[in-house]
């Protein structure tokens, strides 16, 4: 008898309302076990692989790659009546969940496939339900070994074995119209790489054919009008075929978020910039020298690490500007001060600006937290970033040196007192003893909420910051 299992998509604990099916591990006819991964969804702010809550052979794949569907929507359909199914839940009801993990800050321990907990209907089946990862464990949850995976079953003839790439690869193949299937991966294993991609899509003439299956794209719109438009791995739309005048971007996962944030940050905070010009010769000299100790041989030394450890000092100095504005909803209005710092570090990345922040910044020594910005970004740019990993940040840094701008207005992140921009470094004429020299110069913006920081505040933490970056010993000496 058959006994087919809907699994709908899942709040993942950050309040998620909606999510795109970016990859699915699973096709028809597969074999799959409870806790595997079945598909990769993109939530506005992270890519986020779901667990199978089922035991038995895939069905149907109810929802093709590149949709966006809401919470709620069966996602996957899986018969459960071959062997001995079982079914996983979740050991407390999503919302609670998602309290849980905004107090913690951090998501619920996975558990391996082993891990099972009782459901609330008697001890004869306390050890009878595997847990779904991702979901926590309960009191008095036991473990036992894992049972060893059977290899999944042969794919039905006519179905293609799935290309090796990573998300962000397949992301980028999807926006440049380019079918992994017909691509030879060079990376190791024969991983599909950005390079082999690139390639595919120059060798390309005119527009290529919408790929055949459930993840069929629809062909191009007659060159009269404004057809839809696929964001590039940048962020950019990419050239305009003939003849189109007009693109439309859907907009949709971290540009619909990071747009709905600056709109309510720049509306809600009243916000100011000042701005300093700071010469950091002997800062890119402590740069180097830091790289040559056994202390960081494993770790990346840039200049943002200095900047950081200046803005980490500047806000045990002036407590105040690590703090946020709370809206008392008519019960009176608090600030709140903070006495710890989650680090914010603005990070581009193929899905678009994300911000993820370091817990705890603050109680870092100098080589811990070079290798926690080294982890921070590489997570970032390989699309493994959880929303965890950007929540409750309290103060941020953006990095726009690295585009090769000197200075700008950043905008405040929701939540947040301050945002610091580190200008590019460059050689710049500049009074130095009295004399005219040829100086590694950069330019320091800082934004802050006028409600919370006023002037005098505000200059303050900036020119403390600069202090630091000038001369090395300082932060040496008010750390």
């Amino acid at each position: 008898m058959t006994d087919v299992k809907e699994f709908k998509l899942p709040d993942v604990g950050e309040g998620l309302t909606e999510a795109e099916i970016v990859r699915w591990h699973v096709q028809p006819g597969d074999r799959v076990e409870i806790n595997q991964t079945i598909v990769e969804i993109e939530t506005a702010k992270a890519i986020v692989e779901l667990p199978c809550p089922y035991e038995g052979v895939v069905a149907a794949l109810l929802v093709e790659e590149g949709r966006t569907v809401d919470v709620g929507t069966p996602i996957i359909a899986v018969d459960t009546s071959s062997g001995e199914a079982s079914v996983a839940t979740p050991t407390s009801e999503p919302p609670a969940q998602a309290a849980a993990m905004k107090e913690d800050l951090v998501p619920s321990a996975a558990v391996d496939p082993g891990t099972h907990i009782g459901p609330d209907t008697g001890p004869d089946k306390a050890e009878r339900q595997p847990l779904l990862v991702g979901y926590g464990v309960k009191p008095g949850a036991t473990r036992r070994r894992p049972r060893k995976r059977p290899a999944p079953a042969a794919r039905p003839a006519g179905t293609a074995a799935r290309a090796l790439a990573k998300p962000p690869v397949r992301k980028m193949a999807r926006d440049l119209g380019v079918d992994l299937s017909t691509v030879t991966g060079t990376g190791p294993h024969g991983t599909i790489t950005r390079d082999d991609v690139r390639l595919a899509a120059q060798q390309r003439t005119g527009l290529a054919p919408a790929p055949q299956g459930p993840a069929a794209v629809a062909p191009p719109a007659p060159p009269q009008e404004a057809a839809p438009a696929p964001v590039q791995a940048n962020g950019h739309a990419p050239a305009a075929a003939p003849g189109v005048r007009e693109e439309r971007i859907p907009v949709k996962g971290v540009r619909k978020s990071t747009a709905a944030a600056m709109v309510r940050s720049a509306f809600t905070a009243p916000q100011v910039t000042e701005f300093l010009q700071v010469d950091v010769t002997e800062m890119m000299e402590t740069v180097r020298r830091l790289r040559e100790l056994p202390e960081f041989a494993e770790v990346k030394v840039s200049p943002l690490l200095l900047v950081a450890k200046a803005l980490l000092t500047a806000v045990r100095r002036h407590p105040m500007i690590n703090s946020a504005w709370v809206d008392g909803n008519g019960s009176g209005d608090e600030i709140v001060v903070r006495h710890y710092v989650n680090l914010g570090i603005a990070v581009a990345t193929p899905r678009g600006l994300l911000v993820p922040n370091i817990k705890d910044a603050d109680r870092l020594t100098l080589p811990e937290l070079a290798a926690a910005l080294g982890e921070l970004a590489e997570t970032a740019r390989a699309g493994r970033t959880q929303p965890a990993d950007m929540a409750n940040g309290t103060i941020t840094i953006t990095n726009i040196g690295v585009f090769g701008v000197d200075g700008g207005t950043p905008i405040l992140t929701p939540g947040e007192s301050a945002i610091l921009a580190f200008g590019q470094v460059r050689d710049m004429p500049w009074v130095h003893e009295g004399e005219l020299a040829i100086r590694k110069v950069t330019t320091l913006a800082l934004s802050f909420d006028h409600r919370i920081v006023d002037g005098e505040l505000g200059s303050a933490v900036l020119r403390d910051v600069g202090a630091m970056l000038e001369n090395p010993l300082r932060l040496l000496a008010w750390s």
